[in-house]
Formats: C-alpha cells, structure tokens, sequence
C-alpha cells in the first residue's frame, strides 16, 4: 500500500507515509527485503526441482519434496509441502497423468495356467516373491515389448529384457537375468507370479521356474489388482521414464530403458517402502513402514495400520 501510495503522492515522504500507516522506514525496507530473499529462494528451489526432473521427468510433488529435504536443509530453506506446491502450480511443474492401453496378453492358449496361490500370502522379505508383467514401448512407427520381473517386497526391478516379439524366448531372458542375482542360499521359498499370458505357461518357462525349485502362481481372472505391483512398475516405468524419449532404433532404446531401470532401483523412492528406494531396501531386507493406502485390502481390526510393518499383498 505505501508503495502504491508513494507512486501516487510523490510530494509525500516516505517517513510521513510509514508514520501514517503506523509502521516504521525500517519495516518498510525490511518487508521488500523479505520479499526478495523468498524469490532468491524459490528460484534455487526450482533450479534444483528442474535438475531432478532432468531424470525423473514425471516425479511427483510429494516425492520431489521428499528428496528436497537434504538441499533445504542445506541452504537453510524453510518450506513447507504446500508451499512447494504452490511453487510448481505457479510455474507449471505440476505433472498431469495420462492413461493407455494395449493389450500384451492372449491367455488363449493350450498350456497349462496355474491358480494364484498368493491372495493371501504376506510377503515379509527380498526373493519371496516375484511378479512378472509384460508392456509395449512404441519407438518409431513399431512396438518394443519390455518383459520385468519386480521383487514385490523392495519393488526393485530384478530381470528385464526389451524385444521386438511377444515370443516366450524373450520373456525368458528376464527371468535369467532375475536369476543370475538370485542368492544360493534363500530363506524360504521363491513364489513366480504373473498373469496367464502365453509366454508363462509355455514348457521352457515353467522348466526354468521348476529347475529353480521356484513355485508358480498366476492371476486366475482380467482383474488387475490380481497382478497390482507389475501393473504399478509398468505404469512407472512408461509415464515417468520412457514416454518423454524418442528413441531412433532398438539399441538406442536399449541404452534408454537400462538407465531408466537404474534411475527406478537406486534413486526413485516409493510411499510403499517407506519413500526408500528399491535396491536399499532389497539389499538391506528393511522391514520399511508403509506409507500408502492399499484400497484393494480388506479392512481389518488395527486401529493403528501404520504399526503394521508387514508388507501385505492381497490379490
């Protein structure tokens, strides 16, 4: 107001002006200088939010504020999670989600299907088990398909593989990838789930889960909460890694998704192992508290869920 009033009543000092007002020349200045030092701030925080986006391109407003931490902390900013919101609102950094379909899976098939055998399983470590999913990448006029096996304790991405066809010997190539990690000594037993495609049912890819001593589980309708956490990796991966890419050939999309995957494993966190990130809490065996709601698991008699360390999967 004394600002405007200043521009306004040009033969009126600035003392007469503030004295008026009931506020002092000091706090007249000290005000613009406050002002001043916020824009100071929110311009390095969005200089850092642009760096994190330089790979995270999709990450959202929560996640960015939870990786932010350490630099505010550095440089003494005090800002609040809605505050940071405003700040991309204003800037347009807020990430919009889009939505896509195309069907990788024929269950059509003559092979054997095996029921699902973890509706109620409580997966508790790393290598208890894994589930599997396949979805497409359109590079050019053509349609990559990117096989993953997720650990679904940690969510890290264990084997993957990018290929031209849908055909099992792809597929495979994932679950080889997984196993050449796998530790000799496990636990407990390893459970392979994914949904009733061809490319799981077929001999060579039931031979290799059985010569592993891997027992197999597989979704037993079109429900996609039956396979929740490689529906959730395949969204992650296309909308916040891949889509923003425009890969020439195959061996550039190759390079692509290998940094993607190395970028979703070492640095992404999840809400779902407590904003960790995959590969610490599956090299660690964390117990990780749950920071998300699961809307497909029954209500039960805890009054306080965020007591519940386990790690639920209820298909």
């Amino acid at each position: 107001m004394i600002h405007e009033m200043k521009d306004i009543y040009t033969r009126i000092s600035l003392v007469r002006l503030c004295r008026l007002l009931g506020i002092t020349r000091q706090d007249y200045y000290q005000h613009f200088w406050q002002q001043e030092a916020l824009g100071i701030e929110d311009a390095l925080v969005l200089q850092e939010v642009i760096s994190i986006r330089r790979d995270h391109r999709v990450m959202g407003g929560r996640k960015l504020y939870e990786m932010l931490h350490p630099f505010l902390l550095e440089h003494g900013i005090k800002m609040g999670r809605d505050a940071l919101f405003d700040l991309l609102a204003a800037n347009g950094l807020l990430v919009k989600k889009r939505r896509r379909r195309h069907v990788t899976t024929w269950s059509g098939h003559r092979f054997n299907r095996w029921p699902n055998i973890i509706r109620k399983l409580e997966v508790k470590r790393p290598n208890q088990l894994w589930v599997s999913d396949i979805t497409y990448w359109k590079v050019k006029e053509e349609h990559l398909y990117i096989s993953l096996i997720t650990d679904a304790f940690s969510h890290k991405v264990v084997g993957y593989h990018l290929a031209d066809t849908l055909e099992t010997v792809e597929t495979i190539q994932a679950l080889k990838m997984a196993l050449k990690d796998l530790p000799e000594q496990l636990p407990g037993a390893l459970i392979h789930h994914s949904d009733r495609g061809v490319q799981y049912c077929t001999a060579s890819y039931v031979k290799l889960l059985q010569d592993q001593g891997i027992r197999i589980s597989m979704t037993e309708n079109g429900d996609p909460l039956e396979n929740a956490v490689a529906e959730r990796m395949n969204g992650i991966l296309k909308e916040e890694y891949l889509r923003h890419h425009r890969p020439e050939n195959k061996q550039e999309a190759k390079q692509l998704l290998n940094k993607a995957i190395e970028l979703y494993n070492q640095y992404r966190p999840h809400y779902s192992i407590g904003l960790l990130t995959p590969q610490h809490v599956h090299i660690s065996s964390l117990l990780p508290e749950k920071l998300w709601k699961n809307y497909y698991v029954k209500k039960t008699n805890i009054v306080n869920v965020a007591q519940d360390i386990t790690v639920t999967v209820n298909t």
